[in-house]
């Protein structure tokens, strides 16, 4: 196997390669604007927005170009110093599915094109694309542009063919070819983890030369453990969300879609009762979040399957939380399950691990690599809910296991943060301008020997 490049460990300061001034963002589908956990928002849109806040930081400018979905949204929005967000005309705006937006990928193309030609020669010294139908689109700026492009693809339809929930729908082969076509022309491939960057080089033929590894992080700052004395504080955060203050709470917080497996929670609650009923009855689950995906074609099928399984009045919904909500509801949970059949990382994992709160995961993916197996969580192998349920019947009535993973899932967290993203996908950056260069002086003195 030939060597990956990766961009992790490196430090902030002085770069040896050329320093981007001003970056395109791509993400055609999903605006950063939009909340997470519901519809086509998720990790994805929170990674766009810390990253572009970060990289401002740093004396970068970032233009998030996004599709708009609203006749009410101007046309720029400002929403950190150095951070733009540009909504582009391309289709109706409410009503379009991912499957539908590659028919509008032209009309989104037509509008980057015509925001950067009506800025001075070389506004942008790089396109950073995320998802496939914002790598097509960067594909053709970059050409036109004449810089290089770097691709995020976030998720992979051959990896998620291959791990297909149970009534989730396969991945069209037009994105099939749509990817393994961004993944041909960029000039830096980011991958979250050593295995997406495994995928790219096995499923894709990607050039291993091209491909960096650079993990994604957490708002530290907003995702952190409680602090005085945590049983009061996690009653309060209990009583304040309005879910139940005495036993154990189990948090699902994602979108509602059969990728993300919420189902198997609810499955492994009612295995549980069949395992040990008394302490069955003492553990509550929450679902946060909203429909997606496959998950929108029936939006109830969770809660007519806690009815069916008899567990409905040991199962809470709640929509997707803002603000200090979201730490709360890691803070007021014993454990955080991320029970998904693929994650490229798995950021719910990560800032429920940053509140101290310890994971339950499937050992898939980016996963992996988010929860330290036995030491910030546990990872199942496989959604059997019967193992699910035996996992959690281990972890919930050992208080002091639970104790020690929560220091451990605090300390694991703090290995990551935007800040260290930001530093590492700049290293990614101005390696690729350095070669896009290179390759431009290199076939202008073979066109002068001619």
């Amino acid at each position: 196997m030939a060597e990956m490049h990766t961009g992790v460990g490196r430090q902030r300061g002085a770069l040896p390669w050329p320093r981007p001034r001003r970056i395109a963002t791509l993400s055609v589908h999903t605006s950063p604007l939009h909340q997470p956990g519901t519809g086509d928002a998720g990790g994805m849109n929170v990674y766009i927005l810390e990253v572009a806040r970060r990289l401002a930081e740093a004396d970068v400018a970032v233009e998030i170009f996004t599709r708009a979905t609203s006749g009410d949204l101007p046309p720029v929005v400002e929403v950190a110093p150095g951070v733009q967000v540009r909504h582009v005309m391309a289709g109706p705006f409410e009503g379009l599915t991912k499957e539908e937006l590659p028919g509008q990928l032209c009309a989104f193309t037509a509008g980057v094109l015509r925001a950067e030609a009506a800025r001075p020669p070389g506004h942008y010294d790089l396109i950073h694309s995320h998802y496939w139908l914002s790598g097509q689109v960067g594909w053709l700026a970059k050409e036109r542009w004449g810089v290089p492009l770097v691709h995020t693809a976030h998720t992979l339809a051959k990896v998620k063919n291959a791990r297909l929930a149970a009534g989730d729908r396969p991945e069209p082969k037009a994105r099939v070819i749509g990817e393994e076509q961004v993944v041909a022309e960029s000039d830096r491939l980011v991958a979250n983890t050593e295995v997406e960057a495994r995928d790219l080089i096995d499923r894709y033929d990607a050039d291993p030369t091209r491909v960096a590894v650079v993990e994604p992080g957490v708002d530290l700052d907003r995702f952190r453990p409680l602090s005085g004395d945590r049983a009061a504080a996690t009653v309060a955060a209990r009583t304040r969300l309005g879910l139940p203050v005495r036993g154990h709470l189990v948090a699902f917080v994602g979108r509602i879609q059969p990728l993300k497996a919420p189902d198997v929670l609810i499955r492994a609650i009612a295995a549980l009762r069949d395992q040990d009923p008394a302490l069955a009855q003492e553990v509550a689950v929450v679902i946060c979040g909203g429909p997606s995906g496959t998950g929108l074609d029936r939006p109830t099928a969770l809660i007519e399957l806690a009815a069916t399984l008899g567990v409905a009045d040991r199962v809470h919904f709640l929509p997707p939380r803002t603000g200090t909500d979201l730490p709360l509801l890691y803070q007021a949970a014993d454990l955080v399950a991320v029970p998904s059949y693929n994650e490229s990382f798995g950021l719910v994992a990560l800032e429920a691990q940053a509140c101290g709160t310890p994971v339950v995961a499937a050992a898939v993916g980016g996963l992996v690599t988010a929860v330290r197996d036995q030491v910030s969580g546990v990872l199942v192998r496989g959604h059997d809910p019967v193992d699910w349920a035996r996992t959690l019947g281990r972890l919930l009535p050992d208080q002091a296991r639970r104790a020690e993973l929560s220091v451990a899932a605090a300390r694991h967290a703090r290995d990551f943060s935007w800040h260290r993203t930001a530093a590492s996908l700049l290293t990614v950056y101005g390696e690729a301008i350095a070669a896009h260069r290179a390759r431009l002086t290199a076939e202008l003195t073979a066109s002068r020997s001619w």
